[in-house]
């Protein structure tokens, strides 16, 4: 029989536990959507409140003060691209038939058009770099081929290596594609990050081999072996690594400043620093832009929080 005064003290250890276990929760929960707070209520708060000596805690008397200015800056066009000029070239002559056709969208705030620009870079990232990585991942964790070793060993690599030791290569190259000050220039670098593919290598490690071998004798080419039985078991991880790439992506500030330079083409965090003075600090602005800005991060971490939960906790376990 055991003993009841031990019971006693277990059950009143156990306790002591979770109430600081809670405490620790709050304060650090506290502590991390406190800057949050600080935003959303600094967008609707007057200059004076905002400079003031003393934080004022809540705006006494709710402005859109901050919004108008964000708003009417600048303007620029919801959209625009151009379909180039077929060319044909015959007998060593190069054939132009017809112009290039520009579509350019209605005009809108153009802090509308960055967040537009931000977003797409971020999501087209997110689904090239997810994709790419995918395939990799699954080739070099369940593919033998020469040099598989020296492959993933030059990956492990590259996850050490700083973007500002390649930046002058990059620009030569999108350059030389005519891709600088376009958004693509801010996208294909980061198509195969080297963690993506680190991380859905583990990932596909964890499956067994005999699947892939059981595809294999029923006739299933490479893939629809990936389609409709890999990728299903690793999304988890490919939800990880949507995530992961969406932040890296949306908050890439360095290499936007060096790739994009267009008002147009700017992102939003970009076209916030440009609306700032030389010599003083617009803190509503920022603030507004900031809260802006915060929205599709936190629909993209909703929206995934299963699979970035999961995908974490799945991760922990890999070899």
């Amino acid at each position: 029989m055991k003993n009841p005064e031990r019971l006693d003290n277990k059950l009143n250890g156990e306790k002591i536990y979770s109430i600081f276990s809670y405490v620790v929760v709050i304060i650090f929960a506290f502590l991390f959507t406190f800057p949050l707070y600080w935003i959303i209520t600094g967008t609707f708060k007057t200059k004076v409140e905002i400079l003031a000596t003393e934080p004022v805690w809540w705006p006494s008397e709710w402005v859109l003060t901050n919004i108008e200015n964000l708003m009417s800056k600048r303007s620029a066009p919801l959209f625009d691209f151009t379909i180039p000029a077929l060319k044909i070239s015959a007998f060593g002559y190069v054939f132009k038939l017809g112009s290039a056709i520009t579509i350019t969208g209605p005009t809108v705030p153009a802090a509308i058009r960055w967040l537009v620009n931000t977003v797409f870079m971020s999501v087209t990232s997110m689904l090239l770099t997810c994709l790419t990585a995918a395939m990799a991942g699954y080739v070099l964790a369940k593919k033998r081929f020469w040099g598989k070793t020296l492959i993933f060993t030059l990956v492990v690599c590259a996850m050490a290596l700083p973007k500002q030791v390649i930046l002058i290569p990059l620009v030569r190259e999108m350059s030389a594609l005519n891709l600088y000050d376009t958004i693509w220039a801010v996208i294909f670098p980061i198509v195969g990050w080297p963690f993506g593919v680190f991380l859905l290598k583990q990932f596909a490690e964890g499956i067994p081999t005999e699947m892939v071998e059981a595809c294999r004798i029923d006739g299933a080419s490479e893939w629809r072996t990936f389609t409709d039985v890999m990728f299903p078991m690793i999304k988890p991880g490919v939800g990880a690594c949507a995530i992961f790439t969406f932040i890296n992506s949306w908050n890439d500030y360095f290499m936007q400043l060096i790739m994009l330079t267009s008002t147009k083409n700017l992102t939003i965090s970009l076209g916030i620093a440009t609306m700032q003075a030389e010599n003083a600090t617009d803190f509503g602005l920022l603030m507004a832009g900031s809260a802006l800005a915060s929205v599709p991060i936190i629909i993209v971490f909703l929206i995934f929080q299963k699979y970035f939960t999961k995908g974490i906790t799945m991760g922990a376990v890999k070899g």
